[in-house]
């Protein structure tokens, strides 16, 4: 038996199988900023903002790391490449494969403004500022400096609804009924990766018999 956790291809290699082909992966890209050293005295402790029930991602907040440097961040914005973990970073095949899914349109459609939003502040630092400064008005400017990058592999289905619970897949065939595929597993994933193990353990134990 084969365990598929393929994150950003899950729906590529789901569908080689035999799978369904929704829900599809869209590439989304959150942009994190860094506190300069000597203004990490600003943030003692994790700093969350109350979440967007409309949406799975958290907003920006403030996270102080085991090195002593601080990440403020991350937005979401869609990465034109599945990989796409920098701004310019473009991938002909994936950026179609997402211009073309009606669920996306439907996503866009439904969150103009948020998305537009979004973008806006991933371009101009001043407008992410504004963001941070709701938390912590002493920070301008001058005390960031732009930081990494993640690509959340964000599942959606046709309707532009994106997933925020757990999908398992099997394929058909001789091969790809031996296989189960995690098409998509919620955050916090770290935070919660051994209950999703035990989670995915059951899983196989049902669908396999053993």
């Amino acid at each position: 038996h084969i365990i598929s956790c393929a994150g950003l291809y899950s729906d590529r290699l789901s569908r080689i199988s035999g799978c369904s082909p929704e829900p599809r992966i869209v590439p989304f890209r959150g942009d994190y900023l860094v506190l300069k050293p000597e203004k990490s005295y600003l943030v003692r402790g994790n700093i969350y903002p109350v979440p967007d029930p409309r949406f799975p991602f958290l907003g920006i907040h403030f996270t102080p790391r085991m090195d002593g440097s601080v990440w403020l961040g991350p937005n979401a914005v869609l990465a034109f490449k599945r990989e796409g973990y920098r701004f310019y970073d473009f991938s002909l095949r994936d950026f179609t494969d997402a211009a073309a899914y009606s669920g996306l349109w439907k996503l866009v459609c439904k969150n103009l403004s948020y998305g537009m939003g979004e973008m806006y502040r991933a371009c101009f630092l001043n407008a992410q500022v504004k963001q941070l400064q709701k938390f912590i008005p002493e920070v301008t400017i001058d005390d960031i400096l732009r930081g990494p990058s993640g690509v959340r592999a964000q599942a959606l289905d046709s309707n532009g609804n994106l997933i925020d619970d757990f999908v398992f897949d099997g394929g058909t065939g001789e091969i790809g009924s031996q296989v189960l595929h995690v098409r998509n597993a919620p955050s916090p994933a770290a935070t919660s990766s051994l209950a999703i193990a035990n989670m995915i353990a059951d899983e196989v134990e049902r669908r396999f018999g053993l």
